[in-house]
């Protein structure tokens, strides 16, 4: 089968899990933008970006090195050294969170007045964290033995009970919970509801599905006989820290401006708390970006590394590139030349930071590049230069959020994540052109990149006062760039 082929088979598969789950999930925005404040909302931004750090350092590249070395070892070896590995720091990782909740939560709470339960929903989240941090690698396993339907299907399961979870104490019991002892379930949901704990409840369907994915992954757990090789560990570790270290630079990049923005903001901490909650809530609206990306990445790391030692793999890796760019424009494109009805997704109260949506989207584009970008170190083991160039990107996240967020705030957060991802692309670019040379396309994709932008700000200058005529007239312009891929592509048959 044509590779191209494979990996677009592959990523719609893969994909399935996380488009359609992450889309779910996406149709929960609207309920809490609708049923919470701004400021509870910012509770939720601030603990997933703490999360998003906290899972890269529990799982310290191991799943990256499973695919590495499963190809030079032993694989049930290679795998039960990971599983095991990642057991014992994860059974650590929740005894340490226990013995100092207190103080962390005393950290998180600053000055405010506030009655926010930072100590219980530390420990929820010890468990979401080292529950997804070891289900990696069995899920990593099903990857890698080309089990991608059984993937899609306990990726959905999990999400399915997020969901369900979500709907019950959020919506319904909400809603019973407001009607009194007049609704015929009050009884019932008051025995098993607080309205105090407000968003606690979407950490509490969090946990019960990362609970739920680990109990459905037994098989995979039990599938062959764990054994834990110190040689098989040392050299994985070897691999994996740089990896690491790459990791965390790069969530830092990804989350470190939700982080800061509570502490930078001129305002007082539930102030600040109100304005993360917006950004974080706007933040959203680029999940389109951000799914597809992931889908990706999916199926094309295992991709990359079964290709690598084909002669044509350089072609192929440029032509990947090419397509990755066309289907990002498409998806900027997308939602922002349709953002006048995208945006009810929000509640009223969060729209007023729509005006980052197209700098977090190119953000996002930059950051797809990146990975596209960053197979040269992985299949060279020249893992160190990814760290580094995290590293710089990390540092340049935190100089310019300290610089620009007193003065700009959530903006200047915006653009600097897009500099800082765009500086790391060129960065990578021009240093992996001398250990794995590519022809990438780059006059082509820097052509697509700008017609894209022009595109979008060609339909600013018209203005229609009928809703319907100027959205259909957008999706024109969409059209126009379609169009415009097609003549371009098609003389030297497009293969995708």
């Amino acid at each position: 089968m044509n590779p191209l082929k494979k990996l677009a088979g592959q990523t719609a598969v893969y994909g399935l899990s996380s488009i359609v789950g992450r889309l779910l999930n996406y149709l929960l925005v609207p309920i809490y933008t609708y049923r919470f404040a701004t400021g509870e909302y910012g509770v939720v931004t601030e603990m997933y970006s703490y999360v998003a750090i906290l899972v890269v350092l529990l799982t310290y590249g191991m799943e990256t090195a499973y695919f590495r070395f499963t190809k030079s070892e032993n694989p049930e070896k290679v795998y039960g050294t990971s599983l095991i590995s990642l057991f014992v720091s994860s059974v650590i990782f929740i005894f340490l969170v226990y013995l100092f909740k207190n103080e962390i939560a005393g950290l998180l709470k600053g000055n405010t007045s506030e009655q926010i339960p930072y100590e219980t929903y530390i420990l929820w989240f010890a468990f979401i964290i080292s529950a997804d941090a070891f289900t990696s690698i069995p899920f990593a396993y099903l990857r890698e033995q080309g089990k991608a339907l059984r993937f899609a299907l306990l990726k959905l399961a999990g999400i399915g009970i997020n969901i369900g979870l979500n709907l019950f104490f959020i919506v319904l019991c909400m809603d019973v919970y407001k009607h009194g002892e007049t609704h015929s379930l009050f009884s019932f949901v008051n025995s098993i509801y607080s309205p105090n704990l407000g968003v606690g409840y979407i950490f509490i369907a969090n946990l019960a599905a990362s609970l739920f994915s680990l109990v459905l992954l037994f098989p995979e757990l039990f599938s062959v006989k764990l054994v834990f090789e110190k040689a098989i560990w040392k050299k994985m570790m070897l691999y994996a820290l740089p990896l690491l270290v790459m990791g965390l630079a790069g969530n830092i990049n990804e989350t470190l401006d939700r982080i800061l923005l509570k502490y930078l903001l001129p305002g007082n901490i539930s102030e600040n708390l109100q304005q993360l909650g917006i950004y974080g809530a706007c933040y959203k609206l680029s999940i389109l970006m951000t799914i597809f990306i992931q889908a990706f990445r999916y199926a094309a790391e295992p991709f990359f590394f079964t290709h690598h030692k084909e002669k044509n793999a350089p072609e192929i890796y440029a032509r990947v590139m090419l397509y990755f760019i066309i289907v990002c424009n498409l998806i900027f494109l997308g939602v922002m030349l349709n953002i006048s009805w995208i945006q009810y997704f929000l509640g009223g109260a969060f729209r007023e930071g729509l005006h980052v949506v197209p700098v977090l989207l190119m953000a996002n584009l930059m950051l797809g590049v990146f990975f596209n970008l960053s197979i040269w170190y992985k299949l060279t083991d020249k893992t160190h230069y990814g760290a580094w160039l995290s590293i710089i990107g990390a540092t340049l996240t935190v100089v310019l959020n300290v610089w620009w967020i007193p003065i700009w705030g959530y903006t200047g957060s915006a653009w600097a994540t897009l500099i800082c991802y765009s500086i790391m692309c060129v960065l990578s670019y021009f240093i992996g052109q001398k250990y794995f040379p590519i022809q990438y396309p780059v006059l082509k994709i820097l052509l697509y990149l700008a017609l894209s932008v022009i595109l979008y700000f060609a339909t600013s200058f018209i203005s229609i006062d009928h809703n319907v005529v100027s959205v259909l007239l957008n999706n024109l312009f969409i059209l126009l760039y379609l169009v415009l891929v097609w003549k371009i592509e098609r003389p030297k048959k497009m293969v995708i």
